[in-house]
């Protein structure tokens, strides 16, 4: 692996453990991204419309060039949106 593509994972980690620990902090914050990405996972554009809506209500700020852990965040909560739905 070069030594690039390992600071870009090691970057990626760091950040979603700052994003962890933000939602482990504000356990609300975890109720909204689920509502949120609920609301939003059957849209084409889900990432862009989960980003900006949990943006705009919540101490999570994604910005509108998502990093490699914005985006692994975004594929989880949509995933676990999915797998919520399937429940049902």
């Amino acid at each position: 692996m070069l030594s690039a593509d390992i600071i870009n994972k090691e970057r990626a980690i760091t950040e979603m453990t700052l994003v962890l620990r933000k939602i482990f902090s504000e356990p609300e914050i975890c109720t909204a991204a689920m509502e949120i990405a609920a609301k939003h996972v059957n849209d084409p554009n889900a990432r862009v419309l989960i980003a900006e809506e949990l943006s705009a209500t919540t101490n999570v700020k994604i910005p509108v060039e998502h990093s490699e852990a914005d985006t692994l965040f975004l594929d989880l909560l949509i995933d676990m949106a999915k797998d919520a739905n399937a429940l049902y």
